[in-house]
C-alpha cells in the first residue's frame, strides 16, 4: 500500500495552533489533503492526552483512529471521493531540549513516536519528573538530547526518535545557531538508535545529499503543521503496510520507504542567510564576503541553511547516492489557486474553488502528483498550466531568509494579469476571474 505520512504537528494545546485542532479537524483536513497516516502531536500535554485517549481507538498495530461515531459524521460532511478515505493515527509529540554541552548552550528539536497508550504514558510521567510538560503541547526541557534518546528507548523498545527540522538555525542538530556538525557529536554513544531525520521546509534530500555522512539515514518530511490547514505541505512516503511497524521497520531499513513529498527549500524560513529588521538577504558567499555580518547595521546575520549544507558538505551540489528514493517537490494547492485568483491562500474565494476541485478530483495532493493533466484543464486551464510547471520544477523562487517565508509562483505577473481579462472555465462553467 502506498500512502502519506505527516507525523509533526501540533493539537490546541500548541502556542500557535487553531481553535479547532481536535482530532475531529484533524481528520477532516487529512481527508481534504490526502493523507492516510497522521500524528497525535503533543501527547505529552495532560488535557491532549486525555482528549487523544478518549477519542481515538486501536486499529492496525501500534496505530489508532477515531472513534467510529465521530468518524462517521465527518464522512457525511465531505464529499464521496474523500469521505471515503481512512486515516490513522500515530502516538507523536515534539520535544525542545536546551542544555550545556562542551561550553555551549544547544537547543534541539525532535520527534517522539511511541506504540502504544502506556509506553506513552510511562513518557509523560518520566518527563513530568524533569520539567514542565503542562503549559504547552512542545514542552521545553533541560534535558540533554542522549538522555531523551535513552528515556524514549526505555519506555518502548519499539519507540523511535527522529531529529526534527534538523537544519534550523536555531532550534536543530546541525543549526548554526546552537547544533551540532555531527548526530554522533549530539547522541553520542546511542547515536545508532537513530535512523531517520527530518529535513525540514527549508532544505530538502537533494541537499541532504551533499553529506555522505548523512547516507545511512532515511530522510522524513513532515508539515510541522501548527493548524489542520496546513498538513501535508510536506508528507513521507511510504509503500508499506499501513501499521506502526511497518513504517518504523521502512525507516530502519529503507524497505517500504518511498521518498518524500517537499516545500521547495526556498520557500522555507531560514533557507538563506540574512537579516530581516534591515531587509537584507544573502546567499552563502554573500556572507562569508561580508564576515557574517549585515551590510547595513554590522550585526550578525542569521546564518540559514543553505549556507549551513555548505560548511559540512563532502559532495557536490547534484551528488545522489546510489539506491535511494528520489522525492517531489509541491507548492500547496491553496497557494496556488491564491496565485491565480489574484488573493490570499486563506481567503474564502480560495477555500470555496479548492472545495469544488476536491469534490470533484479528489484529495489535494492527488491533484499535485496524479491527475492527468488534460482532466486538469477541462476543469480549468490555469490551474493545469500551474500543476504542469510545478511536476517539471519550473518555478519562480524568492528565498525565505531569517524567519521570512520565501515565495514561489508558477506566473510572471503579466501572464495572469493578460488572462483575469478573458473568460476561464471553472468547474461549473465559465466565469470572469
Amino acid at each position: 500500500m502506498r500512502f502519506h505520512a505527516d507525523l509533526h504537528i501540533h493539537s490546541k494545546y500548541s502556542r500557535a495552533c487553531s481553535k479547532d485542532s481536535d482530532l475531529e479537524h484533524l481528520t477532516w483536513w487529512a481527508r481534504r489533503k490526502g493523507i492516510s497516516l497522521a500524528g497525535t502531536g503533543d501527547f505529552t500535554h495532560p488535557a491532549w492526552f486525555e482528549h487523544i485517549r478518549e477519542n481515538l481507538l486501536p486499529a492496525e498495530p501500534g496505530l489508532f483512529r477515531l472513534r467510529p461515531e465521530l468518524d462517521r459524521d465527518i464522512a457525511r460532511r465531505l464529499p464521496p471521493l474523500l469521505g471515503a478515505a481512512d486515516v490513522r493515527f500515530m502516538l507523536s509529540v515534539e520535544i525542545s531540549t536546551i542544555y550545556k554541552r562542551a561550553g555551549r548552550t544547544r537547543k534541539v528539536h525532535h520527534l517522539v513516536h511511541m506504540p502504544d497508550f502506556d509506553s506513552a504514558a510511562e513518557f509523560d510521567r518520566r518527563l513530568d519528573r524533569i520539567g514542565n510538560i503542562r503549559s504547552d503541547g512542545r514542552p521545553i526541557l533541560a534535558l540533554d538530547s542522549r538522555d531523551l534518546l535513552e528515556i524514549t528507548l526505555e519506555c518502548s523498545p519499539d519507540a523511535y526518535l527522529v531529529p526534527a527540522h534538523v537544519w534550523t538555525p536555531w532550534f536543530s542538530v546541525f543549526g548554526s545557531k546552537s547544533g551540532f556538525d555531527a548526530i554522533e557529536d549530539c547522541y553520542l554513544d546511542l547515536a545508532d538508535r537513530v535512523f531517520a531525520l527530518e529535513t525540514g521546509l527549508s532544505s530538502d534530500p537533494a541537499m541532504n545529499w551533499r553529506i555522505s555522512a548523512l547516507d545511512r539515514y532515511r530522510m522524513v518530511s513532515h508539515s510541522d503543521a501548527h493548524s489542520p490547514p496546513m498538513l501535508g505541505r510536506e508528507t513521507t512516503l511510504f509503500d508499506t503496510d499501513l501499521d506502526y511497524y511497518a513504517v518504523r521497520r521502512a525507516l530502519e531499513t529503507g524497505d517500504g520507504y518511498a521518498g518524500t513529498v517537499e516545500f521547495f527549500p526556498e520557500e522555507g524560513k531560514y533557507h538563506v542567510d540574512g537579516h530581516r529588521k534591515c531587509g537584507v538577504r544573502m546567499d552563502p558567499a554573500e556572507t562569508r564576503q561580508h564576515g557574517g555580518t549585515c551590510p547595513v547595521c554590522g550585526r550578525p546575520v542569521t546564518v540559514g541553511v543553505l549556507s549551513r549544507v555548505e560548511d559540512l558538505a563532502d559532495r557536490p551540489a547534484g551528488h545522489r547516492p546510489e539506491g535511494v528514493p528520489g522525492f517531489l517537490s509541491f507548492v500547496p494547492l491553496p497557494e496556488i489557486m491564491g496565485e491565480i485568483l489574484g488573493v490570499g491562500p486563506k481567503s474564502k474565494k480560495v477555500a470555496g474553488e479548492i472545495d469544488r476541485f476536491t469534490a470533484a478530483l479528489g484529495p489535494e495532493l492527488h491533484i499535485l502528483e496524479r491527475i492527468p493533466a488534460g482532466d486538469l484543464e477541462r476543469h480549468s486551464p490555469l490551474l493545469a498550466e500551474a500543476v504542469a510547471r510545478l511536476r517539471r520544477g519550473e518555478v519562480i523562487r524568492e528565498a525565505g531568509y531569517d524567519g521570512r517565508y520565501g515565495v514561489i509562483r508558477l506566473f510572471e505577473p503579466g501572464e495572469l494579469k493578460r488572462a483575469r481579462t478573458v473568460a476561464v472555465p471553472t468547474l461549473f462553467g465559465d466565469e470572469e476571474l
